[in-house]
């Protein structure tokens, strides 16, 4: 049976910004699906539980591994946090701000783009302390600047547009690789489902 994958999009994004990658996971021999959720009006308040149980009902076909893009491996990582004993082995973010996003941040001290974060405002802008749990979790990075995210962030090193690299490194990660992609391009680079499928396949990246 092939390994099932479940994909998670990120904020603003809808399920079928992850089609691409599914279509990718596919022709590797993975069993992907995609988990829309609303990331403005529900958030992880809504979009966590309802996660907790797809996964919990993978337990009976074996469990399943994770990808997910930015905001969604926060939702990814929170699910496995308030349920630890989830049958997940792996998990895959594309440029996710684990340790909380500047941008966010940024966009909060302003009114109007405040409105634009929602629900999930809390989520992106403090993160995650740290991975402690069972699955293996690894980071694909970008470090192609082009994104807006950059006007309410002041970046001062290498990011995608959106996110800082710094911003992906979370202790206790099991593998971390940055690639040449801006942030919305990682769902759409060939370097980053090269990566992403290395690591579900052997826990992993391949590094120069």
């Amino acid at each position: 049976m092939n390994r099932r994958v479940v994909l998670l999009p990120g904020l603003w994004m809808p399920g079928a910004a992850m089609h691409w990658l599914s279509a990718r996971l596919q022709a590797a021999g993975f069993a992907p699906e995609v988990f829309g959720y609303r990331s403005v009006a529900d958030g992880p308040d809504l979009a966590v539980p309802r996660l907790v149980g797809l996964l919990q009902a993978s337990r009976a076909q074996g469990g399943a591994d994770i990808l997910a893009h930015s905001l969604g491996g926060l939702i990814a990582l929170q699910a496995l946090c308030e349920a630890p004993q989830l049958p997940v082995a792996r998990v895959v973010c594309l440029g996710s701000p684990l340790t909380g996003s500047g941008a966010a941040s940024g966009m909060l001290r302003w009114a109007p783009a405040a409105t634009l974060l929602g629900r999930s405002a809390a989520l992106l802008q403090h993160g995650v302390a740290c991975w402690q749990g069972r699955a293996q979790v690894g980071v694909i990075a970008g470090r192609v600047p082009h994104g807006l995210g950059a006007l309410f962030a002041g970046f001062s090193g290498e990011h995608d547009g959106t996110v800082a690299v710094a911003e992906t490194r979370l202790p206790g990660l099991t593998d971390h690789v940055v690639v040449d992609a801006s942030h919305s391009g990682l769902l759409f680079s060939a370097a980053a489902a090269e990566q992403a499928i290395a690591f579900l396949r052997d826990g992993g990246f391949r590094h120069p």
